[in-house]
């Protein structure tokens, strides 16, 4: 992996030994009125994911979980702080609420139910250990450097997934390849760790139905539904599209993540500097306009004004020209696809958007330093990951973390 802050050497280290080394806390779009039918939930967790919040709450108050809204999914491996929106006519049970691992700090009212997206960032307090000498300096002056040129747009490693398979699920749904998609998604045996899940992927590549069943965890709900509809005589395809929507458009979407993060590394070490043919991103609003002067843009590039894009592919998606754009082909090219490729079917059919390749890194800081540990805090816009401000300090590859 290439870094921006790749002339400056790192702390090293380790982080998330435990899940108050890595702190979450989530910056509203906008504030609650008040007043209105729902009940906004300011709720801390640890250990545990938001969709696992969302099922304990979903039990406790005894509602369906489309009716709990959300603004973004946080780490399980982590202290987190987040809302999340209930109907107000659930309001008596809250007092008879238990949430193992999570606890509600506040609620207020507000008119309407939280949607995915509606929030405007998060802030971090995260806790490296095991450091080298000359950490804190070190990592001044990479957080000084980042805060002046920003941070590379990467997604998280948790995009794609806990065998980095996801972005080759997506792939094989755009193929309609749906045996080795079934393979993949129990997993290579080689790459499982847990005993049992590693019984249950191997069973099934010898087309052992009902032992993959029998060994595969309780918690792979998922899996196991998968694997009783082919008990239950249905096809691959049909087993493939009768798995929840929702986490069949996260690999299409991890497809998305890894096509954008390949194009990004081809300018990492220019994420600011526009080229003619680029579609620039402004950061005041998510607006995007083509460029079609470099040297005349590129003032308002050097004040954080606007950034580079890279697509997020997808049937809808407006492509770069000249140099970026033939950047963007070369890769569908070489992958064997078109943009409408894209057009899946199955209410799965992605339109596509542009990221910008850099965002801003607000309000960085040292808060803590031991003799082999330092706390830094910083906030990043939504949809923006962490660990790309950690590979930066800590010289790591996120996908071998």
């Amino acid at each position: 992996m290439n870094f921006v802050t790749a002339e400056l050497p790192g702390i090293g280290g380790s982080y998330k030994e435990t899940p108050a080394d890595f702190e979450v806390e989530e910056l509203p779009l906008y504030p609650c009125s008040g007043i209105g039918e729902h009940l906004y939930l300011w709720i801390e967790k640890s250990g545990i994911s938001t969709s696992e919040l969302m099922s304990r709450l979903a039990r406790g108050l005894q509602l369906s979980e489309k009716e709990i809204g959300y603004a973004g999914l946080k780490d399980s491996r982590a202290l987190t702080r987040q809302w999340l929106s209930v109907p107000a006519t659930k309001l008596a049970k809250l007092d008879h609420l238990l949430l193992h691992h999570a606890r509600i700090l506040d609620v207020q009212r507000h008119t309407n139910k939280l949607r995915l997206g509606h929030l405007a960032g998060n802030r971090f307090s995260i806790c490296v250990r095991n450091l080298k000498v000359d950490a804190a300096t070190r990592a001044e002056a990479i957080l000084d450097k980042l805060h002046l040129y920003g941070v590379p747009n990467r997604f998280g490693e948790q995009r794609y997934g806990v065998l980095g398979n996801s972005a080759r699920l997506g792939l094989l749904l755009l193929r309609a390849d749906d045996g080795e998609f079934c393979r993949e998604l129990l997993g290579d045996p080689q790459k499982i760790s847990h005993p049992g899940w590693k019984k249950a992927a191997l069973a099934y590549r010898q087309q052992n139905i009902e032992q993959a069943l029998k060994q595969l965890p309780g918690s792979m709900r998922i899996e196991q539904r998968f694997l009783r509809d082919l008990l239950r005589g249905k096809t691959h395809e049909q087993a493939v599209y009768g798995l929840p929507k929702q986490r069949l458009r996260f690999f299409l979407s991890a497809l998305q993540s890894s096509y954008f993060d390949q194009l990004l590394d081809q300018r990492i070490f220019a994420l600011g500097e526009l080229k003619n043919g680029d579609i620039a991103y402004k950061h005041d609003n998510g607006a995007c306009f083509r460029v079609k002067t470099a040297t005349a843009e590129q003032p308002r590039a050097n004040n954080f004004e606007i950034s580079p894009t890279a697509p997020l592919f997808g049937y809808k998606v407006m492509l770069a020209e000249q140099e970026p754009g033939i950047a963007e082909k070369t890769l569908l090219a070489r992958e064997n696809l078109t943009l409408d490729s894209w057009k899946t079917g199955h209410g799965l059919s992605m339109p596509g958007e542009r990221r910008p390749l850099r965002v801003p890194l607000e309000s960085p800081k040292i808060t803590t330093v031991t003799d082999d540990s330092l706390t830094i805090e910083f906030s990043l816009p939504k949809g923006s990951y962490a660990t790309s401000v950690l590979a930066e300090l800590m010289k790591f590859s996120p996908e071998s973390s």
